[in-house]
């Protein structure tokens, strides 16, 4: 069971506010993305050795924003549900759930530098093992709030799967080692 914590969780009115709710995860996503250099991104995605069933590089900037804006989305109703519920119950767990939803944003939002800004797999699937975890108890709770919420967090969940093998098998696969990768797969 998780708590509340003031200060490990988003301003109420982030919840309370639909396109805040849906626009914070969208922008802060596409702000890393920028951050981490698509260009260079990119490259060191194509260099990698990849697992089965990976994805083309254009996929995931369509796929992050829907989800990106589907958390948010399922943010705003279950804080909305909750904190005007006449049940303390939903009460205390939709505000138990804004903090299990801020520290989850807060690990995808490391992802993506730990794996291609600092070329980390180990720690990159470590997080997104973190994430998967903190996600799926963030979905049994909001859905004993308003089950709508808990729902629509499970593409997110199952993305989160999928990214999460990604992870590992590139990882794995290139000897939890991407320093050089660019430069590796150049002499190849």
């Amino acid at each position: 069971m998780t708590t509340y914590i003031s200060s490990l969780t988003l301003p109420a009115f982030v919840f309370e506010q639909p396109a805040v709710s849906v626009l914070l995860p969208v922008v802060a996503g596409a702000a890393i993305g920028a951050f981490t250099r698509p260009d260079r991104t990119k490259k060191t995605y194509v260099a990698l050795k990849q697992p089965p069933l990976h994805p083309p590089p254009q996929v995931f900037g369509p796929v992050w924003t829907l989800l990106y804006a589907t958390m948010g989305y399922a943010a705003y109703r279950a804080w909305n549900a909750g904190t005007t519920s006449l049940s303390l119950d939903k009460l205390h767990l939709s505000r138990e759930g804004a903090t299990l939803y801020t520290i989850q944003l807060a690990l995808n939002l490391i992802w993506m530098p730990l794996f291609f800004g600092f070329g980390r797999p180990i720690e990159a699937t470590a997080d997104i093992a973190a994430l998967l975890g903190v996600n799926g108890y963030l979905a049994y709770v909001w859905g004993q709030v308003d089950s709508v919420s808990g729902w629509l967090l499970t593409p997110y969940l199952a993305w989160l799967g999928f990214a999460g093998y990604l992870s590992a098998g590139c990882g794995y696969l290139n000897n939890w080692d991407f320093k050089g990768i660019e430069k590796r797969a150049k002499d190849a």
